[in-house]
């Protein structure tokens, strides 16, 4: 079904409208929901967009230049739409959002007025507030180099280029004892060293929580396994019995970059760089201050 945006200007010159608005949002799981505040369903784009949600929005404020475009999405919380279990457990953090204004009576005629991301969720008497961050948002992430002791780069990433799927540096586990969800006890993952997790990540691979991840705090061997204790727990389900995925993590410091992961060459800190001390420091006679090269 091809798009006509000139029959719909012409549609709303009229003044006697038959418009709706649509909504699809879909999830970093891949995982794609369709909504209209129409009372029919509406089918286009390869989608199916429900009108037995109750989802409304408010108008979206849209501007010309780098001004942020917004808007807010509301609807009933309910298991055929948005669960509040998956909004708990993050499953629709960062999801990618469009929004067209649709002639229903000819859905061809449709166009595009927003297109971004779910920002902030809440949640209260059974429904959910959630507020939708236009593309220009993401300029108001800091740009530019840090420099600072420890690296900038997070394990894996385009600046730190290490393979994280090398072998010994994940492993997959089974998940055999839970305690208030953050801490696990985990079979299956005995051979690596002790703290060798630590600031790394654990992946759910099955049960009601795959797909979810979370940091982890401490990693310390036990009889017949090792300890995880994760930085926040992970509300998706989690239960003894699933299988998870433990990848190394890092501390940033030079000596693990080179000694652990034998991947200095792609450092992205300056561990020669003065602190605030050394930059009030004066020469004198003694050795560590004397004027001299620090090495």
């Amino acid at each position: 079904m091809s798009v006509d945006r000139e029959s719909l200007q012409a549609h709303l010159q009229t003044g006697l409208t038959t418009t709706c608005r649509c909504w699809a949002i879909t999830r970093p799981d891949g995982q794609v929901y369709g909504f209209t505040d129409h009372d029919l369903e509406l089918q286009f784009e390869g989608l199916t967009f429900k009108a037995s949600t109750g989802l409304t929005a408010a108008a979206v404020e849209q501007a010309t230049g780098l001004s942020i475009d917004n808007s807010e999405a509301m609807g009933a919380l309910s298991d055929a739409a948005v669960r509040e279990q998956d909004i708990e457990a993050g499953r629709f953090d960062g999801a990618e959002v469009k929004a067209w204004l649709v002639n229903w009576a000819q859905p061809e005629q449709r166009n595009l007025q927003f297109r971004g991301s779910i920002g902030e969720i809440r949640r209260a008497g059974g429904a959910f507030h959630a507020e939708l961050r236009g593309l220009t948002d993401l300029l108001n992430r800091p740009l530019g180099r840090i420099y600072q002791k420890p690296c900038t780069a997070v394990l894996g990433d385009r600046s730190c280029r290490f393979d994280v799927g090398a072998p010994g540096f994940h492993a997959e586990a089974q998940i055999a004892r839970l305690t208030a969800g953050s801490v696990l006890e985990v079979t299956g993952a005995e051979a690596a060293l002790a703290a060798w997790f630590e600031r790394g990540r654990v992946d759910v691979l099955s049960g009601q929580a795959e797909g979810l991840w979370a940091s982890v705090k401490q990693d310390e061997p036990i009889s017949g396994g090792r300890r995880i204790t994760l930085w926040s727990g992970i509300s998706g389900g989690l239960a003894a019995g699933d299988h998870v995925r433990l990848t190394a993590g890092c501390d940033k410091r030079m000596e693990t970059c080179r000694l652990k992961f034998s991947n200095l060459i792609n450092f992205q800190g300056f561990p020669d760089l003065p602190g605030e001390d050394w930059v009030m420091a004066v020469p004198k006679k003694s050795n560590p201050n004397a004027g001299g090269s620090r090495r």
